[in-house]
């Protein structure tokens, strides 16, 4: 199994609704945010049936967790409907709260659609293989292709970050929501930092995603290109919104991210 799918493979736990994630590593290293995300995520998945896919998710940054350890996942099962269900999950290491998140599922109902790009702002294959915006030591990087083309020639700072699974994935399309789940967390608020001219990369500031909000619209396959278009509206108190849409290759908008994060002047 790929290190990427192993973080995904969450444990049963001693009680009932407790799950395990395993730690990312290396040790003594700051836990990337995405591995909270994608994990709260998937404990929540594994209390509800397969026909009631995610349609939104919340979660709060309370503290910073230990890449090389494993993490505690709790789920409280707050709603069971007809065609919908809501979940609270906790997360924590050595019994200190780290993340608390809300997941909200539902079954797949008729309706009218919308949110489609005509065109796609360029290909990723001409682009120079770039990595994360920032310092990523617990992420495997070696198992997934990111690319960046920033943008400022409207006057508005732009980021597209064209990004790819390139280990074998299963068929489920709940593996292939968490590994989206888990890239697309990558240091998004570095957007709101560099409307100003400043970078994660610099460490000029004091950075840091504090709020992470998604709402699921299609399906979608991380194994393919797809593409998280990014820009900041606001930035005040030290701390900056970013807004995001997760694009498949064929124009399809299959999530819509909303951020905020720490930018607080050190």
């Amino acid at each position: 199994m790929s290190a990427l799918l192993k973080l995904l493979d969450l444990q049963s736990g001693a009680d009932a609704d407790t799950w395990i994630g395993p730690g990312s590593g290396p040790a003594g290293k700051r836990a990337y945010g995405g591995q909270f995300v994608a994990q709260s995520l998937a404990a929540a998945c594994h209390t509800v049936d397969a026909d009631r896919p995610p349609t939104n998710m919340h979660l709060q940054f309370l503290r910073g967790g230990e890449a090389g350890d494993p993490v505690d996942y709790t789920v409280a099962r707050v709603f069971d409907g007809r065609t919908a269900a809501a979940r609270r999950v906790d997360s924590r290491q050595d019994g200190r709260l780290l993340t608390t998140a809300t997941v909200s599922f539902a079954a797949e109902l008729p309706g009218p659609e919308h949110g489609h790009r005509p065109d796609m702002p360029g290909d990723p294959s001409s682009l120079p293989r770039t990595g994360p915006a920032g310092p990523a030591p617990s992420m495997p990087l070696d198992e997934l292709d990111i690319r960046i083309a920033d943008d400022t020639s409207t006057g508005e700072f732009v980021r597209r970050l064209w990004w790819r699974a390139t280990v074998p994935l299963p068929d489920d399309p709940a593996v292939h929501t968490l590994v989206a789940v888990y890239i697309t967390d990558v240091y998004m608020i570095d957007a709101a930092l560099q409307v100003h001219g400043h970078s994660m990369n610099v460490r000029s500031h004091r950075s840091g995603t504090t709020d992470s909000s998604i709402w699921f619209h299609r399906p979608v396959r991380a194994d393919k290109w797809n593409l998280l278009e990014c820009r900041s509206p606001a930035a005040a108190r030290g701390r900056g919104v970013v807004t995001g849409s997760l694009v498949r290759s064929d124009g399809a908008i299959a999530a819509t991210m909303v951020q905020e994060g720490l930018i607080a002047e050190r």
